[in-house]
């Protein structure tokens, strides 16, 4: 008898090598490769639901009912209107930030719609989510569950039982017997969503796949499946806090959203004003502190960057930048002692985007280089006082995209004052024409900081 061959998986990306590497060529990333047994067996791949058949555009049926409502305003805009009948969405974050409840809560709105709906645990018992249900008020009579971990039995009782919608918690625990590795493997859930996605198009069931990511690696994270699925959901912030933020990273039935909730002790409470949620708190007359305006998907949200410069003894100064990628808050330090004359070579600066949210727009540099100088000078931004643009290596300020947009949240709010780069001057003005906002174009650093301070 042939011995089978062994192969080495990473667990991050799905990488295959003969042999075992320390690091993986293509992620990046260290100690990830675990070793699979490659055998080839006949019949492991999903069975085809669809007709194979191709069909002119004029003889495809539209779906009668394309959007279906989740309930929460927030989350039908983070999906592009809601769900999407036979599409695959993978709702991705840390453990215990909320997934499962929200999933729930959904699963109350689509019951009381008389939909179908079959909750498939590979975590906890029928009882326990039994418990969690009645904590959270879901009472619907049209919600099934099932505690199962093998995909052959989910198959069989999906097709037999054919409900409108699915969900999956979580796919890391699912298997397939054909498959000598173990759950949660890169081949485990690749194969497993593969099936679910077949299903899925093929019988016109909408599925959820829940996905956890675990802080040491050990569970392949839900990364390797945002190739297969149709939206992609991610769980942010701080589970010690109230609030959740659930961002859009991928979907094709709509842009890229971010909803903001609020965990209670009745579950997940959608917030409909998330700006004036996320400047609550602000300190008052205090430096290093401005607001600025980005955009998510299509939604302006207001945002507080604070910064604190401090003086070092040491040699090497440190930087660290919470919220804000790390690598641009260096690049606009070096901008500042460049263009602007100030000397931090001797100070320590922290960046810090409030809330817990991470954004990664250039439109924020302008925030960044206000909340910095004013820590630096010890002057405080006036209250009412909104600022965002991008800077160029030159200490320019650039234009930046749907700037009266903007400017709108910002008046609709109660700010009194605007500073954005001089060429979106123009469509800002418009924008706000009949509102109380004084608004400001500066072209470089050196006319931010005269208008500034």
């Amino acid at each position: 008898m042939a011995k089978p061959k062994t192969k080495y998986v990473c667990q991050e990306c799905g990488y295959t090598v003969v042999k075992w590497l320390g690091r993986c060529p293509e992620c990046g990333n260290y100690s990830t490769f675990a070793e699979e047994t490659e055998v080839k067996v006949t019949g492991a791949h999903p069975q085809s639901y669809t007709s194979s058949k191709p069909l002119r555009l004029k003889e495809i049926q539209p779906i009668p009912e394309a959007r279906v409502s989740t309930g929460s305003a927030e989350l039908d805009r983070v999906l592009g209107g809601g769900f999407v009948q036979g599409s695959l969405t993978l709702v991705g974050g840390d453990p215990g930030i909320g997934k499962s409840t929200l999933l729930l809560q959904v699963c109350r709105q689509l019951g009381h719609q008389k939909k179908t709906i079959l909750y498939v645990s590979g975590e906890e018992s029928v009882q326990q989510i039994k418990l969690r249900a009645e904590r959270i008020g879901v009472t619907t009579e049209n919600l099934k569950l099932l505690s199962e971990t093998n995909m052959a039995v989910i198959e069989k009782i999906l097709l037999e039982e054919t409900p409108n919608y699915c969900i999956i918690d979580s796919i890391q625990t699912m298997y397939i017997d054909e498959i000598s590795s173990a759950p949660g493997s890169v081949s485990q859930v690749r194969e497993v969503t593969s099936k679910l996605m077949h299903i899925g198009k093929g019988k016109n069931i909408s599925i959820v796949i829940v996905g956890h990511v675990t802080k040491d690696g050990a569970i392949a994270g839900p990364r390797i499946l945002e190739h297969m699925v149709d939206t992609v959901l991610y769980f942010e912030g701080d589970k010690r806090a109230s609030y959740r933020i659930v961002r859009a990273v991928k979907n094709r039935f709509g842009a890229n959203e971010l909803g903001v909730f609020e965990m209670t002790d009745r579950g997940l409470k959608e917030i409909l004003n998330p700006s004036e949620y996320m400047l609550s708190g602000k300190p008052q007359n205090v430096s290093g502190s401005v607001v600025t305006c980005c955009i998510e998907g299509t939604t302006p949200l207001m945002l507080e960057v604070q910064s604190l410069i401090s003086y070092t003894s040491f040699n090497m100064p440190r930087r660290m930048a919470t919220g804000i990628d790390f690598n641009r808050v260096i690049l606009l330090i070096a901008v500042l002692e460049k263009r602007a004359g100030l000397q931090l070579a001797n100070y320590d600066s922290y960046v810090n985007l409030t809330g817990g949210i991470k954004i990664t727009e250039p439109a924020l540099d302008c925030a960044v280089i206000a909340a910095v100088i004013s820590s630096f000078k010890d002057k405080c931004i006036p209250e009412g006082t909104v600022v965002f643009g991008e800077i160029g290596l030159t200490g320019e300020v650039r234009a930046i995209s749907l700037a009266g947009k903007r400017v709108a949240e910002a008046a609709k709010l109660g700010f009194k004052r605007c500073i954005l780069p001089k060429s979106n001057l123009r469509e800002a003005t418009m924008a706000v024409k009949n509102k109380d906002i004084e608004i400001t174009g500066v072209e470089n650093i050196s006319q931010l900081i005269d208008v500034l301070f």
